[in-house]
């Protein structure tokens, strides 16, 4: 058996290869590979992946390094398992999430901005998290990583949403009506035909008056033109590591509208997070040689 990678930094912590299965880099035209019959299991980049993979005769398994999917998820042969990294990125995400919250919250765009003038200037709009109320769109083990790191912080309260209604967490249908008493909003929302454009103007009207939007999931589940019209009017703020379209363009009005800061689509990819989803990787090769049941199996895509 033959297990094809994108030769990305960490590869080596997917540990040593099972008995019988060579691990190999991504050939540059996979139609041209000799071995290409024999390969059953593929890491893939957006790169290697662009081509699709009908080339693989035998494919099983493609085993992505990311948790969301949307990137790849068309391009999956019948009869062939898709598995994300879901898990391997959580603490990156939760983290940049906190961070996102707490920038908005100690004006670190408007300091940074007046350090870049040289301008010494009082900060007068500071802001408190502990007693806040935030509300985590999307609530899966992201979720409950950004919930964890926020119970230091003194919040009041963190609402829930999900696809679906759970103890403890409210549907998606219920999100409307729940906006108007927080003062922060997660969206971890993946990229799905249900999800597109689902933060649109009417959801940002029914935000409170000054809440912050936190967007780490995926550019397009916020109408990106709203929201321009709702940060331009002092309706709304925002933190964005995800944006539609990306790459943003130079002339986007984005770009310049105030109470926003954007961050190129890098939350989840620190050094640790990379290990991780290497790591998930070689776990799940090693489960698929030994027959074993994968994790973290896409369905319904999700």
């Amino acid at each position: 058996m033959i297990a094809w990678v994108d030769d990305a930094p960490g590869r080596e912590a997917m540990d040593p290869a099972p008995d019988g299965v060579e691990v190999a880099s991504f050939p540059d035209d996979p139609a041209a590979a000799p071995d290409r019959e024999q390969v059953e299991f593929v890491v893939p980049d957006w790169q290697a992946a662009r081509g699709g993979f009908d080339a693989l005769p035998a494919l099983r398994v493609v085993q992505t390094r990311s948790a969301g999917i949307d990137w790849i998820i068309d391009r999956i042969p019948d009869g062939v398992t898709l598995c994300d990294a879901r898990g391997a990125r959580d603490a990156a995400m939760a983290e940049w999430v906190l961070w996102a919250i707490l920038a908005d919250l100690k004006e670190a765009r408007a300091a940074a901005e007046q350090q870049a003038e040289r301008r010494w200037e009082y900060l007068d709009k500071l802001r408190d998290l502990e007693g806040a109320r935030v509300l985590i769109l999307g609530h899966g083990s992201i979720g409950e990583a950004v919930e964890a790191r926020l119970a230091p912080f003194g919040v009041r309260e963190v609402v829930r949403v999900a696809r679906r209604a759970r103890d403890g967490v409210h549907g998606v249908d219920e999100l409307e009506r729940l906006l108007p008493g927080v003062d922060a909003v997660v969206n971890l929302l993946p990229a799905t035909p249900q999800t597109n454009g689902l933060f649109g103007a009417r959801m940002l009207a029914a935000m409170r008056e000054g809440a912050l939007l936190v967007n780490a999931g995926r550019g397009t589940t916020v109408d990106t033109g709203a929201l321009v019209r709702a940060l331009e009017a002092g309706r709304v703020r925002a933190v964005l590591d995800v944006v539609d379209p990306e790459p943003l363009p130079e002339d986007h009005p984005l770009w310049g509208a105030p109470n926003v800061i954007v961050t190129p689509h890098c939350a989840g990819d620190t050094p640790g997070a990379e290990r991780a989803a290497w790591a998930l990787c070689g776990e799940q090769l090693r489960r698929h040689a030994a027959g074993e049941p994968l994790r973290n199996v896409v369905r319904d895509g999700y």
